[in-house]
């Protein structure tokens, strides 16, 4: 049984959201928030494996609550799925930068909703790496318009090995691909990619990306190192 928290300010979609998760098998709800600090404190309190959260409430919204939820680093921490209107939602990416594992628009149809819950709670992430790169890309190009960035020292705390597979992930290639491009195993890859998250204090395969491109390891706008593109 996946438990579940859902997080919304509106309470006719709050009571659907949570309606529909209980309906569907292997589900359930643990609790149902109207706020942020509400949110929080249920996150705390029950334990969930999924959050599902609105990202746009009064007062704490749904980033500086995902913060609060995923910070104090429990051993087993909730996968944090966004709720958002728009697709390119200017919290977004600092909701991924926070650790989000992926994102759904409330359009979203009910089956999607109940299959990206079930994905996020095998610890995968909601959406294609290439899709994140896009996102990423939006907001870093916005944020940083200089295409003359530098890497950060921050890297220097990888090995060169650590650093060529963070990179390739922040070019969007699954690890089946890294690992063909460099010659070794898929567990070496995720061994390497494993280590370099830890020495970044990262928590998902989001936050690699995103520190890809802060990092200047990526720079906005340059051509993928992805073969194709999803």
């Amino acid at each position: 049984m996946i438990n579940v928290l859902v997080v919304d300010d509106q309470i006719l979609i709050r009571a659907g959201l949570a309606a529909l998760i209980r309906a569907a098998p292997g589900l359930d709800v643990v609790g149902e928030a109207a706020t942020g600090e509400e949110a929080v404190a249920l996150a705390a309190a029950t334990r969930p494996e999924v959050v599902l959260m609105d990202i746009r409430m009064p007062g704490m919204n749904g980033v500086t609550a995902t913060e609060h939820i995923l910070t104090p680093g429990p051993a087993q921490p909730p996968r944090v799925l966004i709720l958002t209107t728009f697709d390119l939602d200017e919290y977004v990416y600092h909701a991924l930068r926070a650790g989000a594992s992926g994102f759904l628009l409330k359009d979203t149809p009910p089956e999607r909703l109940i299959a990206a819950i079930h994905t996020v709670a095998c610890g995968d992430m909601l959406f294609a790496p290439s899709v994140t790169r896009r996102l990423v890309e939006a907001y870093t190009q916005h944020a940083r318009p200089s295409t003359a960035t530098r890497p950060t020292p921050v890297l220097d705390l990888l090995t060169s090995r650590e650093a060529e597979v963070l990179k390739l992930v922040g070019h969007a290639l699954s690890n089946t691909e890294i690992a063909a491009r460099l010659c070794v195993s898929e567990a070496t890859v995720k061994t390497h990619l494993n280590r370099a998250m830890t020495k970044l204090n990262l928590s998902s395969r989001a936050q690699a990306v995103a520190m890809a491109y802060e990092s200047g390891l990526v720079t906005p706008g340059r051509e993928s190192a992805t073969p194709h593109d999803v």
